[in-house]
């Protein structure tokens, strides 16, 4: 295997890794049969690197006498640069080949601000205090991530439409929709009794960051979903934004309803149109199929499941 380099001539020269791997161990372990059994290769085959490699460097590399074998000046000099590179290479191959396969590590995730609100946030908490050496790095964005472009392990989103080369597991089951308004609001401008009335109020809508859309309001006809083109004079890109407005007063919001639960309950908005909403898809986390065997993204994914991990 060789790596390739500009030579001062501008010609495009080859570094001889292997010979200069062969050149290392015979420097390091002092003979060239103490070289070939680190190396697992034959003694012929070790003398006819070095061979390989002074011809190329046109000097010698070691001075040998029928007792011992010692580095050369310019032996000494390659040594100092071989010897730290192989060190870190070998380091590097032994980080490649343990990256994933242990409790430990960084996961790269991208979310929905949604999916954090409802799903993650809450669960981060016990993971991190069961995983305290794996690290976690949100990118919050409602785009549908190019997860090995932006270097990132997996994603969530809902439903299971994905890529063909991803894998997609469901986390939760389908999360209900609701449509709802401050008691304030209902009391001057009337509760809707079917979606089509919304055209007559101030509904608060939701643009995506990503995509700049304006998110739909869907129903459930007999004849299958369909949408309202609600109309209002406030659009926000956050859900949290959203939601505060409605309860000033200012009109009526659809998103989901795990967002109002405790609105609801302390009487700071009620749910409007029960029963015409289909539920949303369920959250599901995402990842390359290079993934599956990566031990921080299963020890994730089994936690966020509720499963008890083995051994």
């Amino acid at each position: 295997m060789y790596d390739t380099e500009q030579s001062s001539k501008g010609e495009t020269m080859r570094l001889p890794l292997a010979t200069l791997e062969v050149f290392t161990a015979i420097a390091r372990h002092g003979s060239l049969r103490a070289a070939a059994d680190a190396l697992g290769l034959k003694p012929s085959t070790v003398s006819h690197q070095l061979k390989t490699l002074e011809d190329q460097l046109g000097t010698a590399l070691f001075i040998r006498t029928t007792r011992s074998i010692s580095l050369t000046e310019a032996g000494r000099a390659l040594i100092r640069g071989t010897g730290p590179a192989f060190d870190q290479l070998g380091e590097a191959v032994e980080s490649a080949r343990t990256t994933g396969h242990a409790a430990r590590g960084t996961l790269k995730l991208a979310m929905p601000e949604f999916a954090y609100q409802l799903f993650l946030g809450a669960r981060l908490r016990s993971f991190c205090e069961t995983y305290p050496e794996i690290e976690i790095e949100l990118s919050l964005t409602d785009a549908f991530s190019d997860l090995p472009g932006e270097e990132l392990h997996a994603g969530f989103r809902l439903g299971d439409r994905i890529a063909q080369d991803m894998v997609a597991v469901r986390l939760t089951p389908g999360l209900p929709l609701a449509v709802v308004a401050s008691p304030a609001y209902l009391a001057r401008h009337g509760a809707p009794v079917t979606p089509r009335d919304l055209l007559d109020h101030s509904c608060i809508r939701y643009r995506f960051q990503t995509s700049g859309r304006i998110a739909a309001w869907s129903f459930a006809g007999k004849d299958g979903p369909y949408d309202v083109a609600v109309r209002g004079n406030l659009v926000v890109n956050t859900l949290p934004a959203m939601i505060d407005l409605a309860r000033q007063d200012l009109g009526l919001v659809y998103t989901f309803r795990d967002y109002f639960t405790q609105d609801i309950a302390q009487g700071r908005l009620e749910e409007v149109l029960h029963g015409t909403i289909a539920d949303a898809p369920g959250i599901y986390l995402y990842f390359p199929r290079e993934y599956r065997a990566m031990m921080p993204l299963r020890l994730l994914m089994d936690h966020l499941r509720g499963k008890q991990p083995q051994g």
